[in-house]
């Protein structure tokens, strides 16, 4: 998912939530160009068009968005884990004084992202399965970690702006979520690509899952597509890959942009879901629970806590 600065003024539950409905909608759009990326990885088509035009004529237009619902309910799961383990990496690598360096916030980041991928493994090898089944015909002819790469270009990108990141524009934040995944998607695609490979491919499917190449390990798998296709044949696929980029992220940044702003909202920091005029007379600074507790103090003559909020 894309990296926002923390905004205060929304629970953790709130986050989480405009997160991921903004992370389900992004998917749920670009769900077309990652079925073309996923059947170029696995049976060697050429071209996004031709790939998603396939599918459609073999199992109508519902075909484009196989494995989307499951892909979805994964979001939910992978973002809350791979949180709470970044939080726990944190701890961890932060010295006496609070402070931590540049490259041990990369580590947490490349960490959790590890933690999460095993975690929630097994609903992306089902959706895989589910993109290439009913995919398969007699006629097929036979990590750089993503995260790490990501989190790396993301926070080098202010020396770009010749700024700080806490100051970037929503554009700014755009253009360098962008940049950053197509670097790190393009530099990790090749194990990617075999990834794919090894989740479709199986001895209990028709024509073993449809895989243009066959093998018997990672590396087995690496040396098949470079002596059948070539070192390009690596990155079949990645022109789908490329495209989903811009509205992946747009439509993530919008929709998020537009669930936080119902939840200022909900909360009193804003007169309205449709803008970010301020409300007048709120304190911006307090936290959703202290500006709940400082209205029923108002309201009542007496605060919750023991202890004074302001």
């Amino acid at each position: 998912m894309a990296t926002w600065r923390r905004d205060g003024r929304l629970t953790g539950g709130q986050r989480l939530l405009c997160a991921g409905l903004a992370g389900a909608l992004s998917l749920s759009v670009t769900a077309p160009l990652e079925l073309a990326t996923v059947l170029a990885q696995v049976n060697g088509a050429r071209g996004p068009w031709a790939a998603g035009l396939r599918a459609w004529r073999a199992e109508g237009p519902r075909a484009l968005w196989k494995g989307n619902a499951l892909a979805c309910l994964r979001l939910f799961p992978c973002s809350a884990v791979q949180l709470a383990a970044y939080r726990k990496f944190v701890v961890l690598f932060t010295d006496d004084l609070g402070h931590i360096s540049q490259w041990s916030s990369i580590m947490a980041g490349s960490l959790a992202g590890m933690v999460s991928t095993i975690v929630t493994y097994p609903t992306d090898l089902i959706k895989t399965r589910l993109i290439v089944q009913n995919m398969l015909e007699p006629s097929y002819r036979g990590a750089l970690p993503f995260s790490a790469g990501s989190l790396l270009v993301y926070m080098n990108l202010e020396k770009i702006w010749n700024g700080p990141r806490d100051r970037f524009s929503l554009l700014q934040n755009f253009a360098n979520v962008c940049l950053a995944a197509a670097v790190t998607q393009t530099l990790s695609f090749p194990f990617d690509t075999v990834k794919r490979k090894m989740q479709a491919q199986s001895p209990y499917l028709p024509h073993c899952g449809g895989v243009d190449v066959h093998f018997s390990g990672a590396v087995d798998c690496f040396r098949q597509i470079v002596k059948a296709q070539g070192v390009l044949g690596l990155w079949n696929g990645l022109t789908a890959n490329l495209l989903k980029i811009g509205p992946y992220f747009g439509v993530m940044f919008g929709t998020f942009e537009f669930c936080k702003r119902i939840c200022l909202y909900q909360n009193g920091y804003i007169v309205s879901p449709l803008s970010y005029k301020l409300t007048p007379g709120v304190d911006q600074s307090l936290k959703p629970q202290e500006l709940r507790e400082l209205k029923k103090f108002f309201k009542t003559g007496q605060l919750k806590s023991k202890k004074p909020t302001l």
